[in-house]
């Protein structure tokens, strides 16, 4: 397996980039659209449990309106040219000083890429 063939390291980072611009603007119908669509999709969120695509649109239309972050410490990691993973860490002035980690796992469809799993959890930031 190769890992991070440069065209398919570009092609998820474009999808993972255009995911974040998404989360900054509050625009809920180009995130669901980068979920796959089928029940075997999760996110576990900081305050929420959801499996499924639908239960990921639902909380996307009745319990989210966005939020401008500050990503750093991003990596995305690509194996072979169907699957990847992307990973960052982010600052939101409502986090108070605490951080966030936000984990993807990525796969290519017939309709692009498509995020089959994804983790957001907000820690106290770590000393050191």
């Amino acid at each position: 397996m190769q890992i991070n063939l440069p065209d398919v390291v570009a092609e998820v980072t474009a999808a993972y980039n255009r995911y974040n611009s998404a989360i900054d603007m509050g625009d809920a119908a180009t995130l669901n659209e980068l979920f796959h669509n089928a029940p075997q999709t999760l996110r576990y969120g900081p305050a929420e449990n959801l499996y499924g695509w639908q239960a990921i649109s639902t909380f996307r239309s009745t319990k989210w309106s966005g939020a401008k972050r500050r990503l750093y410490e991003t990596i995305v990691t690509t194996y072979g040219r169907d699957f990847a993973v992307a990973s960052t860490l982010f600052e939101r002035p409502d986090l108070n000083g605490r951080m966030g980690r936000q984990m993807q796992t990525w796969g290519r469809f017939p309709e692009g890429w498509r995020i089959i799993a994804a983790h957001v959890s907000i820690i106290e930031t770590p000393k050191g």
